[in-house]
């Protein structure tokens, strides 16, 4: 039998195949809720309404508790038109999987707590409990804190906005107190030609300390910053881009230069405890009367020893006729902008893990993620809260790789 040659005819057309790329499965949108803040002054709400519409056209579902935008000034309307859902009842919310909190979560929050829940919130260090911890162990929930969310740059998006609103606002609000309007000294801040400038000290030269120092040199004010690391000094020059009177803490010429300001600024940042107390009570008696102390560390114990916590509703007090500002979360007084700066680092973060299919699978890929996490299926990866409670510490990456 011979063999066929293969029939080859004009009326054929040969076409080469499309390459098909791989495409990601399309996974189920995440559920988020949002509940409405009812922790000691928290104003902030983490994801804007243009946040949820973003999130939403890309299949996301958004619940929110009614009124929780109220203290930063966005309406339910704003949320029901962006997309989400208004609810009314608290534990409706909770009920989500991936809980967006501005504020850390309180004891009011753990019965509503689910079990595997996904949480974004702040832990305030001072005044976390051990039981909070060990019942969101209990409940293998998996939460990720502001402070310690790093970005690809390996810096920390969240602590920087808030540090830099922080930073600008403390000298709108020394303003505001050396005016005779409320009993200050009568001190225009920065001063007019002809007139010395005001005396501004910054103790503290990280992201608060560089904001307050900007916003004190445009307004004309003399500044001079102390920390005991010159290599943050040496950054701040650079960044500031003039040179500046900049100083290690030594307690003799910090004494000294506080006897004759008008405004000193505490912006001292710990990474693990309390700031160190490095302004003593002695040091504070002999500063003239009417001058204004702010201390923006006071979130962590404060710098100065005769610091107390106040509220925004009476934020001042008087010792030794030096008017005392300390209140902690300064960002929450100016809401709106803050809760920009944490919804535009959230929202990406929340699409990008709706991507690739949940936050789990998300840290397998973002390594610099893995920092922000405290808690992952209720083991607690954070080494210093695990020493701090006494509490069983487990790292992270072991973790992530066992479940590969």
């Amino acid at each position: 039998m011979s063999q066929q040659k293969p029939l080859i005819s004009t009326s054929f057309s040969y076409e080469t195949l499309e390459e098909t790329l791989d495409v990601k499965p399309k996974t189920a949108g995440m559920y988020i809720g949002i509940p409405k803040e009812i922790a000691f002054q928290e104003n902030r709400i983490a994801l804007t309404p243009d946040a949820v519409s973003v999130l939403v056209s890309n299949g996301h579902h958004v619940m929110i508790e009614h009124n929780a935008g109220d203290a930063s000034h966005f309406r339910d309307k704003d949320y029901s038109e962006a997309g989400a859902k208004i609810v009314y009842d608290r534990a409706e919310v909770f009920k989500a999987p991936i809980l967006v909190k501005s504020a850390p979560i309180i004891d009011e929050d753990l019965p509503l707590l689910q079990m595997n829940q996904v949480i974004i919130s702040p832990i305030h260090l001072s005044v976390l409990k051990a039981e909070i911890l060990s019942t969101m162990m209990q409940k293998k929930i998996t939460a990720i804190s502001f402070e310690n969310l790093k970005d690809n740059s390996d810096s920390y998006p969240i602590v920087r906005s808030m540090s830099e609103i922080a930073g600008s606002a403390v000298m709108l609000i020394a303003a505001q107190y050396l005016s005779s309007a409320n009993h200050g000294k009568g001190v225009l801040l920065g001063g007019i030609s002809g007139i010395a400038p005001t005396k501004v000290i910054i103790i503290g030269a990280g992201i608060v300390g560089e904001n307050a120092a900007r916003a004190a040199l445009a307004l004309g004010a003399s500044v001079k910053v102390f920390d005991n690391s010159v290599s943050r000094l040496k950054r701040l020059q650079n960044n500031i881009g003039q040179r500046m009177w900049t100083s290690v803490i030594e307690p003799r010429l910090l004494a000294k230069q506080l006897k004759t300001c008008e405004v000193a600024v505490g912006a001292l940042n710990s990474q693990t405890g309390r700031t160190p107390m490095v302004v003593t009570e002695e040091m504070v008696s002999n500063m003239r009367p009417g001058s204004v102390i702010l201390d923006v560390s006071i979130d962590r114990g404060g710098c100065f020893e005769t610091s107390e916590i106040t509220s925004h509703e009476h934020p001042i007090f008087m010792k030794y006729g030096v008017i005392h500002y300390c209140v902690p979360n300064i960002p929450s007084g100016f809401a709106r902008t803050a809760s920009q700066a944490i919804s535009n680092v959230l929202m990406p973060l929340l699409l990008e893990a709706g991507e690739e299919g949940g936050f789990e699978n998300l840290v397998w890929h973002r390594i610099h993620l893995r920092s922000g996490i405290y808690l992952f299926k209720g083991a607690l990866t954070n080494f210093y809260l695990s020493q701090r409670f006494d509490l069983k510490f487990t790292d992270i990456n072991l973790l992530i790789a066992s479940q590969r």
